[in-house]
């Protein structure tokens, strides 16, 4: 019952529809729109505004970093599975371009790195890997209890967002790149029910343990 609720809560983050034709991060993954000012500058901003974006990168690039660390740990256990190898791997694929893009913002903005990056790493992995050992279900219910922790998570931060000028071309930019990243987590989290993350053994307590493991870790993050 909680593990449904908490779907239900995901899904309404969603958009009613979604259109494909734009991605916001093909702006930072096409070489050809490397100086366009939304991608090659950043705005002259209060010190209260910094903060905000500071933080917020800082954590979506450990968590990115993290996710790609999951995914690889998962791989590393389930690859060769025929039906859930290919799964992994093109969530993955996608994970490994929400940090492409995030690396590319820390710099930009200049934003300090997480002091936590190779814990992240470490802890990514290991979770993904243990997870993927205990079985094809309990992967699937990870990837669940954390992208429904992450979408929420960037669901918040466009609230935050709110506070942050839309006359610098940049600003706009990175809405539209959070609002990309969230509905792909989300469409993570709906792959991961399909395939039946719910059916895991101790299903409602991995998913609170790795929930709240993803909690502690962003307000580690936005301090460290």
């Amino acid at each position: 019952m909680l593990a449904g609720c908490r779907f239900q809560a995901a899904n309404a983050l969603r958009p009613l529809a979604r259109t494909i034709t734009y991605r916001a991060s093909n702006f930072y993954t096409d070489p050809s729109k490397n100086q366009e000012p939304g991608v090659s500058t950043s705005p002259d901003i209060s010190t209260e505004q910094r903060e905000i974006l500071d933080r917020a990168l800082r954590v979506d690039q450990a968590g990115e970093i993290a996710a790609n660390w999951i995914y690889r740990g998962q791989f590393a256990v389930l690859g060769r599975d025929p039906r859930v190898g290919p799964l992994i791997q093109e969530m993955w694929d996608q994970e490994k371009v929400h940090l492409e893009v995030m690396d590319k913002l820390q710099l930009q903005h200049e934003v300090r790195p997480t002091l936590l990056s190779e814990f992240a790493k470490a802890a990514g992995f290991a979770l993904g890997a243990a997870t993927a050992l205990m079985g094809k279900e309990a992967a699937m219910a990870c990837t669940e209890a954390v992208e429904t922790v992450i979408g929420e998570h960037y669901d918040d931060q466009l609230k935050d967002f709110e506070l942050l000028p839309s006359s610098h071309p940049s600003i706009p930019l990175l809405r539209d790149v959070i609002k990309e990243f969230r509905d792909d987590e989300l469409e993570h989290l709906d792959t991961a029910v399909e395939h039946h993350s719910q059916r895991a053994p101790a299903h409602a307590l991995l998913s609170a343990v790795v929930g709240g493991g993803c909690k502690v870790a962003i307000e580690l993050c936005k301090r460290f």
